[in-house]
């Protein structure tokens, strides 16, 4: 599926594919992921990847999940999208479930390492802070979760 949003600060149309984020929250933690190549100030965060033509952003958010951690996933709810601040790319955000698995650095060329992190810990794994419906969804789930 390519994406042809205008960038809302240079009124530029992107002409990238959109990308499709897994919120994946097992009891009071949210899975993270560190990229082997850092994108700008983005070190860690949720598991991530395009979304591939005949896809939604759902399906893209399992498969991604999949791909990069080996957990199988199904789809919550879709928690939002947006044009990303720092990378300028247009996100979606999916909340997902654990069906089965062991999360673990299955793409080793994509990732270094992956975390269960809680909602305490979020802020030192990601500093300048999280979309704000993502935000509220881990609220939610991780503070239930304690």
């Amino acid at each position: 599926m390519i994406d042809q949003t205008a960038d809302q600060t240079t009124g530029q149309t992107t002409d990238q594919p959109g990308i499709s984020v897994g919120t994946i929250v097992e009891g009071d933690r949210v899975l993270m992921v560190r990229r082997r190549v850092r994108e700008g100030e983005l070190m860690w965060q949720f598991p991530a990847g395009a979304i591939e033509a005949g896809e939604t952003a759902e399906q893209a958010a399992v498969r991604e999940t999949r791909e990069e951690t080996g957990l199988t996933v199904e789809v919550l709810k879709l928690l939002g999208e947006r044009v990303h601040p720092k990378t300028g790319r247009l996100m979606s955000y999916t909340a997902c479930s654990v069906v089965s698995g062991e999360a673990r650095v299955a793409d080793e060329e994509e990732l270094a390492e992956v975390a269960w992190v809680t909602l305490m810990e979020i802020p030192d794994y990601v500093p300048y802070g999280l979309f704000e419906p993502v935000q509220e969804y881990l609220g939610s789930e991780l503070t239930a979760a304690e």
